[in-house]
């Protein structure tokens, strides 16, 4: 009579994923951010995992995890493996529904510059469905389920081994913004010191950056609220609450408009610039593809 040995078996996808995670992001709590789980059930994971190989894979130390000799050697195999795998997700996700686009954009960017291009894309291509998710930090396009990221960007040089195509829209320029009631009593930079400048928490330094831009030689003391919402912000600048630090980019429509207007003329360029990313493994999807063009024909370029 024949024996069939019971099969060895590998370990759970979840613990490989977990390790992988908290490898490669440097810590149990940030992996268990990406993977939406919690930090306890990423050590669970883990721990199940070394009991399977038979030995540690992280170092615990009272400030933090490091990866152990073994883990160090393993880890780019696995994150290679982890990378194919999300990019034939992507594959299969977007042949199988092509017309349905997702879009993931930082909350600003999708309400102020995205939100007012929509309706283009429905004329150019009304079989096309989208759907928008705001994000506070850019996702990986290898591995996560979104075709477009739109973020600002320091480099397009992508972080977490991004396999991405990547379009630059404008750079980021900076440059006060207030109601049309509010700039008439408005003639040069220091007399912001007797208003209400609004501060955007997300992007704290371009208050100071562009002072310092705009009066080298001055040191000025600015007051005013502070918004964690960029489009709330606006919205109260909107309503002559005070002054608020304006991205060209964002800001462009309320100047068409007149709802908001430029005090001065100095404006500061910053060392990023607005960019749209697609991922590499839905290139071939021509609706994906006139998106884009018309994102960045309305953008003006």
């Amino acid at each position: 009579m024949a024996i069939s040995p019971p099969r060895p078996k590998i370990p759970p996808l979840n613990s490989l994923r977990a390790f992988e995670a908290a490898a490669r992001l440097g810590g149990f709590s940030i992996a268990a951010d990406e993977l939406c789980v919690t930090p306890g059930a990423i050590a669970q994971h883990i721990k199940a995992l070394e009991v399977w190989v038979g030995a540690d894979l992280f170092v615990r130390r009272s400030q933090g995890v490091a990866l152990t000799d073994l883990g160090i050697g393993v880890i780019d195999e696995f994150s290679s493996a982890f990378d194919h795998l999300g990019k034939a997700v992507q594959t299969l996700r977007s042949r199988a529904a092509p017309k349905h686009i997702r879009i993931a954009a930082l909350p600003s960017i999708a309400q102020l510059w995205l939100s007012p291009k929509l309706p283009a894309i429905r004329i150019a291509a009304p079989e096309i469905t989208i759907s928008v998710t705001a994000l506070e930090k850019q996702p990986n396009l290898q591995r996560e389920p979104f075709d477009i990221s739109i973020f600002y960007n320091d480099s397009f040089e992508q972080s977490d081994g991004m396999d991405a195509d990547i379009h630059e829209v404008c750079k980021d320029i900076i440059l006060p913004v207030c109601s049309p009631s509010i700039a008439e009593r408005l003639s040069q930079p220091s007399d912001l010191e007797n208003e209400n400048c609004i501060h955007d928490s997300s992007w704290s330094e371009d208050w100071s950056n562009w002072i310092t831009s705009a009066l080298p030689n001055q040191s000025i003391k600015l007051t005013g609220p502070v918004f964690s919402l960029y489009g709330l912000a606006i919205e109260e600048a909107r309503n002559g609450a005070g002054v608020m630090m304006g991205h060209q980019a964002l800001v462009e429509n309320d100047l068409e408009s007149g709802r908001l207007v430029t005090p001065f003329k100095h404006s500061l360029k910053l060392n990023r610039a607005l960019t749209i990313s697609t991922a590499k493994s839905v290139k071939e999807n021509p609706f994906l593809k006139l998106i884009i063009e018309t994102l960045l024909k309305r953008a003006g370029n």
